[in-house]
């Protein structure tokens, strides 16, 4: 009996331990959180008016750009996948995962090949044990992008995209990250980066399908503007900045995800350890009670059995 208490105590401390560790971990996700989320919200304005200004170029009609062709002739894709480099997040990451796996999947069904490009450790873990091949892969700062990570990735995708597909090049580009959009709701999105369609800025979270059409208000609104000193110079100006801008937001909305994620994670911990801690003491309580039970009737039966001799 004395035994079975020390392995309740021994348990009991443990997930006091564990307890602690989820604690310090919900705080320190708590506390970065607000400032994810307002560098996301710095960043959205730029990065929406800067998708217009480029959406504006692409409506012209006397203008031919690699940039906005309709992707209906596409042979071979690259797909972004954003993930974390912790665990302790969730289902975050495999939400993000699964929502590139049916991407994937509809790509190929099309007659694609596909080129596949990772963020975050969690990401390269499932595909290296599934023995899964990719082109490159980021890790180190998911919950905390740094504009020279997105600039880095934005020259690898564009390099790509620039390529002739008979040298190995890429005819459009996807990405697949986690919007945030409150506290308890992370939803995965997939971006088709390249090339563009004439969209409305605030709708480049949703998938744009190749080949979708637009309404002739659309087009005519758009392509009221004039470029100097062209529309194609202009469009090469801005095509590395308008990537790197799309990138770095995504990582932006996908950092907030991740930290909202494992904050709402490790509160389900904390509570579950408590639970854990009741229930264990609970049953030491009770092994306690059993043992002193037990000794005292021992006792008695020794008094009884003297008192009888």
């Amino acid at each position: 009996m004395g035994a079975q208490i020390r392995v309740y105590r021994r348990k009991i401390a443990s997930t006091s331990s564990m307890k602690k560790i989820f604690k310090a971990m919900e705080m320190i996700a708590t506390s970065r959180i607000n400032r994810a989320r307002r560098r996301s919200n710095e960043t959205g304005p730029y990065a929406n008016a800067l998708t217009r200004a480029v959406s504006a170029v692409a409506t012209q009609t006397s203008i031919t750009h690699p940039l906005i062709s309709d992707g209906s002739e596409s042979r071979r894709s690259a797909v972004l996948v954003m993930t974390s480099d912790m665990g302790k997040a969730g289902s975050y990451s495999v939400n993000a995962i699964k929502k590139a796996e049916g991407l994937i999947e509809r790509l190929r069904q099309d007659g694609r090949e596909v080129e596949l490009y990772i963020v975050g450790r969690k990401a390269q873990q499932y595909y290296d044990f599934r023995n899964r091949t990719y082109e490159k892969v980021w890790t180190g700062d998911t919950d905390n992008p740094h504009v020279e990570t997105a600039r880095e990735i934005g020259e690898v995708l564009l390099d790509r995209y620039s390529t002739p597909y008979e040298e190995g090049g890429v005819d459009d580009l996807h990405i697949v990250y986690t919007q945030f959009q409150s506290m308890v709701s992370q939803e995965p999105k997939i971006l088709r980066l390249l090339p563009l369609t004439v969209v409305d800025a605030k709708e480049m979270g949703e998938e744009i399908v190749p080949g979708e059409d637009v309404s002739e208000d659309e087009f005519e609104n758009a392509a009221s503007f004039e470029f100097e000193p062209s529309a194609e110079e202009v469009l090469d100006q801005l095509l590395p900045r308008y990537i790197e801008t799309r990138i770095f937001s995504c990582l932006l909305q996908a950092a907030a995800s991740e930290l909202a994620s494992r904050q709402r994670a490790m509160k389900a911990a904390g509570d579950n350890a408590d639970d854990l801690v009741k229930q264990y003491t609970r049953l030491m309580n009770n092994a306690r009670q059993a043992e002193v039970t037990q000794e005292l009737s021992e006792i008695v039966a020794g008094a009884d059995s003297l008192a009888a001799s």
